[in-house]
Formats: C-alpha cells, structure tokens, sequence
C-alpha cells in the first residue's frame, strides 16, 4: 500500500493481508507502526471487496514483540500517554473491524503483540510459538486491552494465571485455553490462515458483519438483551438481496454469487 513504511498490504480475492514489516526490531509496536496500521486499516475498512483480514508478522522470530521499548525509552510520559492512546484506539480499530480479522501468528506474541491478537476474531498459531503478557515484571500493566480481552475469551482464572505472574505459554497450552482455534506446522501457517479466510469469504459479506456485530455486542449483556441485538441484526439481512440469493443458489444447487447488499 502506498505511503506505508512498515506495513505491507496484500490481496488475494476477497481476503487481504496485512503483515506488520519491522522483522528487525521483532516486528514492535513504534509509533510509526502504529499509525501505518491505522491507515491501512481505515483502507481496508471502506474495501467493501475485502471479507476477511488476515493479520501477520513478517519473518519467522516474531509475530509482535509488543511495544517498541527502545523507542518509550525516549518518549516523555505525556509522549508516552498518547502512544498508548493511540495503540489503543488500533486494537479498537481491529476489534472493530467490520468483516472477520484472522491473526496467524508465527513467532511469538508477546505484551501488545498478544494484545492485537486478542483484539482480533480468530487467532492460529505455529507449533512452539509463545506468547505472554509479561508487564507487570517491568512494572506496569497490560495497557492496550491485554487484562478486559483475555478475561472474556479465556475466563478470569486463566487471565490472572498469565498476567499476574507474566508467564508465558506456548501455543499447545494457548490451544487448551481457547486462546487460539488452531496450532499447526509453522511451514503450514499462511495456508492455514488463506484456508480460513476463505472459508469466511465464501459467506455473505452482509451476514458475515451482522453476525459479528451480534456477538460482540451482545457479549456479556442478559439473554434478553442479547436475544434483542440478534434479532436487529437478522432484520437487517432478512430484507437484503444476499438472502434471497443464499435461497436461490440452495434451491438451484450451485455456489451463491453474494454482492453484500
């Protein structure tokens, strides 16, 4: 994508990928990284071509070291409140995102690595990768979403179990907490991840992002208020051209031609 410096932007049919491009420095969040991210993903945001996003890390050492602490070393703590606002405002933008986000991580993940990972949909990991949230041995806490995200995917018990000691795991116990849907070879990581993301694009883009968007919203809310979410939601694509074609395509027997409206 042009105007990206440590960012690539890649497309694949109906999937894209962005790969975060900073191998050298284990791929860290810096303030430059930040920012790319957000403008790629504002990109991506307005593709309605675009059903699934699978985000990556360039190299086989990481998939995000978490923040650049080189960099925060320099920052003044105002500089570094509005890092960390913005980092923020990146993992809401992922969580956000309106079609299906896919983290295929292929080296470790660790502080807001993991972070990003949490804010996205599905998580695949390579066999022997690790990952943690290790903050408070520096001092501080998880700062960008780490202590609210893995609570809700993996329980209260598990979360405090990995933030309140720092320790990390690899991808089989990851397995076993639900934190990640899938660990496989490391040279089968991008295949795994397209075959996904494809599975996702065979779907109807409108029903992909109201189905989405009736999870998270409905996340955490009584039954009766979730039950009022899933019921906007399938207003929404009961009237729309996608069902009748999704009917169609089943009574005619032959793939649907889905245009998201």
């Amino acid at each position: 994508m042009a105007g990206m410096e440590t960012v690539v932007v890649e497309r694949q049919g109906k999937i894209a990928c962005l790969t975060l491009n900073r191998p050298d420095a284990a791929n860290a969040f810096s303030t430059a990284l930040v920012r790319d991210m957000r403008a790629a993903l504002g990109t991506l945001r307005a593709d309605a071509a675009v059903c699934a996003l699978i985000v990556t890390g360039a190299g086989t050492k990481a998939f995000c070291a978490g923040a650049d602490l080189k960099e925060r070393l320099g920052m003044t703590l105002d500089q570094t409140r509005a890092f960390l606002r913005d980092i923020n405002s990146l993992m809401d933008e992922v969580a956000a995102f309106p079609r299906p986000v896919i983290a295929a991580l292929g080296g470790v993940a660790f502080g807001g690595g993991l972070e990003l990972a949490l804010a996205c949909d599905i998580r695949l990991a390579a066999e022997g990768v690790t990952m943690g949230l290790p903050e408070v041995g520096l001092g501080i806490i998880p700062g960008a979403g780490g202590t609210q995200r893995l609570s809700r995917l993996c329980g209260v018990a598990a979360a405090k179990e990995l933030i309140l000691t720092g320790r990390r795991i690899d991808a089989a116990r990851a397995r076993e907490l639900g934190l990640v849907s899938a660990v496989v070879a490391p040279g089968d990581l991008g295949a795994e991840a397209e075959r996904w993301g494809a599975q996702i694009a065979d779907a109807g883009p409108l029903a992909l992002a109201q189905a989405k968007h009736a999870i998270d919203e409905g996340f955490g809310k009584p039954l009766s208020e979730g039950l009022t979410v899933e019921r906007a939601c399938y207003e929404i694509v009961l009237g729309s051209e996608d069902r009748d074609e999704g009917l169609r395509a089943f009574s005619e027997k032959r793939k649907p031609q889905f245009k998201g409206k």
